[in-house]
């Protein structure tokens, strides 16, 4: 694999979203607009009962923000728009009227944490350990963090923030709250997506769907939350502080 990808396939009434970047499965705007329109058509797609997201390759699940993207913006409505492609994700993923199992084969960055924390059930392998690195580079988890947060609750989310050149541990994810069961290997984490989601699809939709929105309960806001926090972060990237500290990744 080298070129980028987001792509559906549907197979025993589950629809699995898999995304690609050679970067570390970085995403880039293009990669987060196809992710969240894949994610919508997926969601009215009749054909599609319970839906399972994953990345291509082995030891990354997701790198987070696109670097090589975030050196480009100079102006804040640029930025805005960027981190508003990850408020756009999440808000999709917590709207979708499906049950959206996460399949995390490698480590979670920044917003591939976010990402993970926005699945309603959430299994791993033992490779998945996961950090917020924003704050090193002078922005915040400001977008993701009401995801994070209300999966594993405000403590963790403090402590990965402010360590935030620290990979913790995949037990950490799951003592936590973001991984329910953490795997020996990706084939044995394959298998035990694919138990799940096969049962959960003939599960009644009807039932899903209800549980769905107990789930999401008290979120409604978040539209309007997520983009403010995107402005936020928009604002950030565009600081000294940020710019010195992207020079490094180009």
């Amino acid at each position: 694999m080298s070129a980028p990808f987001v792509k559906l396939t549907i197979e025993n009434s589950v629809g699995y979203i898999t995304f690609f970047h050679p970067d570390q499965n970085a995403l880039p705007s293009e990669s987060l607009v196809k992710l969240e329109r894949t994610i919508l058509d997926a969601g009215r797609n009749e054909a599609v009962k319970v839906i399972v997201i994953k990345s291509g390759g082995d030891r990354t699940f997701c790198a987070g923000a696109s670097f090589k993207e975030l050196v480009s913006i100079s102006t804040t409505k640029e930025g805005e728009k960027f981190f508003s492609g990850f408020a756009n994700v999440i808000n999709a993923m917590r709207k979708c009227p499906k049950l959206i199992i996460g399949s995390v084969q490698g480590k979670a960055v920044g917003g591939g944490v976010g990402l993970a924390s926005a699945t309603d059930y959430c299994l791993a392998s033992k490779f998945a350990s996961i950090k917020l690195s924003e704050l090193s580079i002078g922005i915040g988890p400001f977008v993701i963090e009401p995801a994070v947060s209300r999966k594993m609750g405000a403590t963790a989310m403090s402590q990965m923030t402010i360590n935030a050149e620290t990979f913790f541990s995949p037990e950490f994810a799951k003592n936590n709250g973001l991984y329910a069961e953490v795997y020996d290997s990706v084939e044995t984490l394959d298998e035990a997506v694919k138990s799940l989601a096969e049962k959960l699809s003939h599960y009644n939709s009807e039932a899903l769907r209800e549980l769905k929105t107990v789930f999401w309960k008290g979120t409604d806001h978040w539209d309007t939350l997520l983009k403010e926090r995107a402005k936020i972060s928009g604002k950030l990237v565009l600081s000294d502080f940020t710019k010195d500290s992207l020079k490094r990744f180009q």
